[in-house]
This record gives structure tokens, C-alpha cells and sequence, in this order.
């Protein structure tokens, strides 16, 4: 099974993805942003755009993810936004005609929670000198909240009031998974998510 956990940029996706992998055994997370990244590295940065665009990518985060399903027991879980109806029937619709059984899952919230989480992230002040790719997700947040509440992208969850863990077990609920139980306590919580955020800055 692949959880494939969508979402606006700051909007708990990794976070989440980290949690189910921390309390589901045998699962894995494969991130498809890293061969985005990587992709866009290879390239002179006056030819860095929005690495979905590329049909590489697209088709780079499909093959590595049918091999990964096909050859390795456990869930997979892949946290990655994408908006493009195209890009989405590209990846995971291509893997699921590929018959692997793909649960998607786009987190929601209102457009001042995901500003807040974004500043929480503790990347600079928005809109004012931060960190570009902080900027960027701040540009594009409207954006990418139109496009998710559409109903190609369900199944929604909308996490203004919940925590990453009630958001994992929410997912685990609808996926048919059980995870084990969340003995955490508030300030281990923080640390570790604090750790899962700084593996993934990303300096451009």
C-alpha cells in the first residue's frame, strides 16, 4: 500500500508521513521531492522552475515508487503537494493503473493556520528576507488551496485542530491501518518534529 499525503507547502505533510512511519512497523518513506531537488540542481539556475514540470520527475517519482511497492514488503508512505490535475493523473493515477493500492490523502487548513505553521518553522520572517523556499510556499498557498479542495484530490482532512499524531491516526482509521499507540510526550513531540524539520530545509 502507498499513502501518498498531499497538501499545501507547511502543511503538515512530512511531519505526518514521519509520525505514521514512527508508530507503523515496516513502513517507509520515500519522498518525492528529493530527486526533484536533485533534478533541479543539475540545472543552471536561470532554468529552475517548478520541478513537477518535468517529465523526469514525473516519471522518475512513478518507476522508483512501483519498484519500492513491488519489491519491498510494508507501507510506503510519499508526502509530496501536488496541485496539477496532469502531474496528479501522471504519478499517482499512473501508479494506481499500475495496480498498486494507493490511498491519497490531501491535509487542509485555513489559509492563516498554514501562515502560522510556516513562521513555527522558525526559516526567517515571511515576507520579509526569509528564506526563499518559505517565500515561494507563501506565494503559492492560495494557489495550492483552491486546487486541493477540489474533489479529484479527496480524500480531505482538515487539521486546524488536530495534532500530527491525531492526524496519523486519522489516516492509519481510513486506510485500514493500525498504528502503534502514541506514549509521546509533548516535549519528546516537539523535539522530534523539530529534528524531522531540519532534515528537510531546504537552502535552494
Amino acid at each position: 500500500m502507498l499513502l501518498w499525503i498531499n497538501g499545501p507547502f507547511g502543511g503538515g505533510k512530512t511531519q505526518t508521513a514521519h509520525e505514521i512511519r514512527r508508530r507503523l512497523p515496516g513502513s517507509v518513506v520515500c519522498d518525492p521531492e528529493e530527486p526533484g531537488f536533485g533534478l533541479q540542481r543539475m540545472l543552471p539556475r536561470e532554468l529552475r522552475g517548478d520541478f513537477q514540470d518535468l517529465k523526469a520527475w514525473r516519471q522518475g517519482v512513478v518507476e522508483v515508487l512501483d519498484l519500492t511497492l513491488t519489491r519491498r514488503e510494508g507501507v510506503v508512505i510519499a508526502p509530496m503537494t501536488v496541485t496539477d490535475p496532469g502531474h496528479f493523473a501522471e504519478t499517482v493515477g499512473r501508479l494506481r493503473e499500475l495496480g498498486h493500492d494507493v490511498r491519497h490523502f490531501t491535509l487542509l487548513a485555513e489559509r492563516e493556520t498554514v501562515l502560522r505553521r510556516l513562521r513555527e518553522r522558525g526559516l526567517g520572517h515571511l515576507g520579509g528576507g526569509g528564506l526563499r523556499r518559505e517565500s515561494w510556499a507563501v506565494e503559492r498557498l492560495d494557489h495550492c488551496l483552491e486546487q486541493l479542495a477540489g474533489p479529484e484530490f479527496a480524500e480531505h482532512l482538515w487539521t486546524d485542530h488536530s495534532t500530527v499524531p491525531k492526524t496519523a491516526d486519522r489516516i492509519a482509521v481510513l486506510a485500514g491501518l493500525t498504528l502503534r499507540p502514541n506514549h509521546e510526550g509533548r516535549l519528546r513531540t516537539r523535539l522530534r518534529q523539530a529534528a524531522v524539520g531540519v532534515r528537510h530545509i531546504r537552502l535552494g
